[in-house]
């Protein structure tokens, strides 16, 4: 690995690692947070596309790739939904591991990646340590009744959402198209979303949000092109003449340490000294699962 395939593999580090924290600073709600981030990574990925010349697919590889965009959109706004009952510095570890397990599963059982009893047994205990990890940057030193019932809506919407980044990830594999191709037209998808999504809470009588009017839908352009720089970055790593699939996947997934920290850091998502120490060992063993995964 060279110097130049290591500080790209690291991008998404810093492009989905601060995408969470940038767009809960902004503010706003999922529909102003999911309207602003879709329409910066389709302005990202329009510019890209076009310095590159790489051309829209068409086809079954188009439906697929907007398909996945829109799953990404879904789940994102329900991500963005848990940020408001526990902050992105609990949420985050927790898509995360969701994200880490779907991918292992689908990957494990459907394109046969864990061949052999062995590979699977060492697969299954990387599953169980990344659920552990997981449950250890969520506990709580001082539990309340109020801080219990949001931990767990949060997690179930969060595994509900994996269902959106499942399809994120599957769908292009289904029309076997490259993640530079598939680019432009995800982002489509997630653009798409998050317009239906923006017009159904404007003209929504029971709710005083205009994300279509709003100032703060558009200042979250700015976490979109966050997100889209960590996604280009993620797509150009993985090739086999940059870092392979394998460790770009793994490089990407630091981008949890950086969220979970930062939204400790600047949102005042405040950590007990005890709860801090174990979150970062439950950091830290998500990521070396992670690595586990990806190359047995």
């Amino acid at each position: 690995m060279n110097a130049v395939a290591l500080l790209i593999g690291l991008g998404p580090l810093l492009g989905w690692g601060l995408f969470p924290t940038v767009a809960s600073k902004i503010g706003g709600k999922p529909s102003h947070q999911i309207l602003g981030a879709t329409a910066g990574t389709f302005i990202f990925a329009v510019i890209f596309a076009w310095v590159q010349g790489i051309p829209m697919p068409s086809g079954s590889a188009l439906v697929f790739s907007i398909i996945s965009g829109i799953g990404w959109s879904c789940a994102q706004i329900v991500t963005f939904m848990s940020f408001g009952l526990v902050g992105s510095s609990r949420a985050m570890p927790v898509t995360t591991a969701f994200q880490l397990l779907g991918a292992s599963l689908w990957g494990a059982f459907y394109l046969g990646d864990w061949p052999g009893v062995t590979n699977k047994v060492i697969g299954i205990l990387a599953l169980v340590a990344i659920i552990i990890g997981a449950y250890m940057t969520v506990w709580s030193e001082n539990k309340t009744a109020e801080k219990s019932g949001n931990l767990k809506k949060a997690v179930l919407w969060l595994a509900i959402g994996e269902i959106g980044y499942w399809a994120y990830s599957a769908a292009p594999q289904a029309a076997h198209i490259d993640g530079m191709h598939a680019f432009l037209p995800q982002s489509i998808g997630m653009l798409i979303v998050g317009i239906v999504y923006g017009i159904i809470m404007t003209f929504n009588k029971n709710t005083d949000e205009k994300p279509l009017k709003d100032s703060t839908s558009y200042k979250q352009i700015i976490a979109g092109f966050f997100f889209a720089f960590g996604a280009l970055t993620y797509l150009i790593s993985a090739q086999p003449d940059m870092n392979g699939l394998a460790t770009g996947f793994v490089l990407s997934q630091t981008s949890v340490i950086l969220a979970t920290l930062t939204g400790i850091w600047f949102l005042g998502q405040k950590k007990t000294k005890k709860e801090m120490t174990i979150t970062v060992i439950g950091l830290i063993i998500i990521v070396i699962a992670a690595a586990v995964t990806e190359f047995i």
